[in-house]
């Protein structure tokens, strides 16, 4: 299971990284394609500027409708004098008939002669301007012309233009609006900036927010390259939210896949938890069955014995030794009972079936009457209860039963888990804290590490001394106490130091 779900994570994150790398090669293939239509929609419109001219000036001069772009070229506008220069470079066909001596006219030869001629012409523009455009059937549409026009036309168009500063030629809105149409038609909603360089320095023409960035990746294009003619100028377009609109593209089916990766690895934590509660658990009730029959066992050991001693017709006289038997045979019931009843109680309180009442009582005095029911065990091992009462306000709303069980439970660990070897030094104090009281019980017996202070108020709980318990008990006592405490509303810690001693805190709230 643990290699199945790390071979899941991995094939998510694998998934992730190859959709997000797939997806910025699509930006960029789609971003690149962008910038070549922008640059092909600019190159387009500048031939037209000087195509339609041109088609203008030779529908009013009247040249022939066979006459292509190759007897024409277009060199410069005269503002000064308003006139337009067309250069005419056509070639001239002319017939010529030579007749021999001797023969008629008739029989003469003919041929052709083929010359080459080269004129300029200049044409008003007012006149130009005004003329309607009668003969528009000369020269076709550009976006009709056939491949060989294109081309020569562009030449034309290079020489023309390459001495033209570029922003002249083009205006920063123009890039702008058809980078936006290009990258709409692609899906490429994001923002960006551009600029053109000629020769790695930047030009005139350029958007507004745009500066150079090597953390950002640029896209390049040259701008002006007709007829794989050498051009200076590039057009460059960076997107500065790239890897937000990349990530943004697969950030739903990421998010999906993280989620139920995360779903999948908190059931398996989950199980993994309940798996070893589980054995916990059916470790801590072995254990408890065991206390249970060690604490059970002497007291019915113990009665047995008494009641073979009572059958005896040798001890009915005496009826001192009858009174003592029947006493430890009274005595040890009640034992069990209070075995029985601490784990009935313990039960009740998990259903909330024990009827706790409570009443305004003095902590004080049930702190007295707590230390009076283990006075004569601690005095009968040469030890001491000293009370240290310093609360001045007393008064909680409490169960006087529970909590003075809560208290005799804790004063009875402490007498428990103090070595034989020494006497039992326990001291109980009271103080208020603002509208608390606090009341701790401290104790030199042999106290406990960390890892038993985390767990030493859970149910059947007890430290283990190597396979065997050093102190007989079912782990129910603190158990117990937290439960109580919880339900006063209160809260009961515990400071220990193994060999050294522990100190058990509870905190009430007083009555106001």
């Amino acid at each position: 299971m643990s290699l199945s779900l790390i071979g899941i994570i991995f094939v998510q994150g694998y998934w992730i990284s190859s959709s997000v790398d797939t997806k910025r090669e699509q930006f960029s293939f789609k971003a690149k394609q962008a910038l070549d239509a922008t640059v092909k929609h600019i190159e387009n419109r500048e031939l037209e500027d000087y195509y339609y001219p041109i088609q203008r000036m030779v529908d009013s001069i009247g040249i022939s409708d066979d006459t292509t772009f190759d007897e024409y070229l277009f060199i410069n506008e005269d503002l000064v004098n308003n006139e337009l220069i067309l250069y005419r470079n056509a070639i001239l066909q002319e017939d010529f008939k030579l007749t021999a001596p001797g023969f008629a006219l008739d029989d003469s030869i003919s041929f052709k002669r083929y010359t080459k001629r080269k004129t300029t012409q200049f044409i008003n523009r007012e006149g130009l301007d005004g003329k309607q455009e009668t003969t528009t059937n000369r020269i076709q549409e550009f976006s009709r012309l056939i491949d060989f026009e294109k081309k020569r036309f562009s030449e034309i168009a290079y020489e023309i233009t390459k001495d033209i500063p570029i922003h002249n030629r083009i205006t920063q809105e123009e890039i702008k609006k058809w980078l936006t149409i290009e990258l709409v038609e692609r899906d490429l909603e994001t923002d960006f900036d551009f600029g053109i360089y000629s020769n790695d320095l930047l030009t005139k023409v350029h958007s507004d927010h745009f500066k150079y960035s090597t953390s950002v990746q640029s896209y390049i294009s040259p701008l002006f390259l007709y007829n794989n003619k050498d051009t200076t100028y590039s057009l460059y377009v960076q997107f500065p939210k790239e890897k937000r609109f990349v990530i943004s593209s697969i950030i739903g089916m990421a998010v999906l896949s993280i989620i139920f990766t995360l779903i999948i690895v908190v059931a398996y934590s989950s199980a993994l938890h309940q798996l070893n509660k589980q054995r916990q658990i059916s470790q801590i009730k072995t254990d408890f069955i065991n206390n249970m029959t060690h604490e059970f066992k002497t007291p019915i050991a113990t009665i047995n014995l008494a009641l073979d001693a009572l059958k005896n017709p040798k001890i009915a006289p005496f009826q001192e030794k009858v009174a003592y038997y029947q006493s430890l045979i009274r005595e040890e019931n009640k034992r069990m009972h209070a075995q029985v009843e601490n784990v009935l109680r313990i039960s009740k309180l998990e259903k909330d079936e024990l009827d706790i009442h409570k009443e305004s009582l003095d902590v004080n005095d049930l702190v007295e009457d707590a230390i009076s029911h283990i006075m004569l065990i601690v005095e009968d091992r040469g030890g001491y209860v000293r009370p240290h009462l310093r609360a001045n306000r007393t008064i909680i709303l409490a169960n006087e039963t529970h909590f003075t069980n809560v208290l005799v439970n804790i004063l009875d660990n402490a007498v428990k888990y103090t070595p034989e070897s020494r006497a039992p030094e326990i001291d109980v104090y009271t103080e208020n804290i603002n509208e608390i009281i606090l009341v701790s019980i401290t104790d030199k017996g042999d106290g406990m590490t960390n890892a038993v202070q985390k767990k030493v108020f859970e149910k059947f709980y007890r430290e283990h001394t190597g396979n065997i318990h050093n102190v007989k008990g079912h782990g129910l006592g603190l158990a117990y106490v937290k439960r109580i405490i919880d339900d006063h509303h209160g809260e009961i810690t515990v400071e220990s130091e193994k060999g050294k001693g522990s100190t058990f805190t509870i905190k009430l709230p007083l009555i106001s």
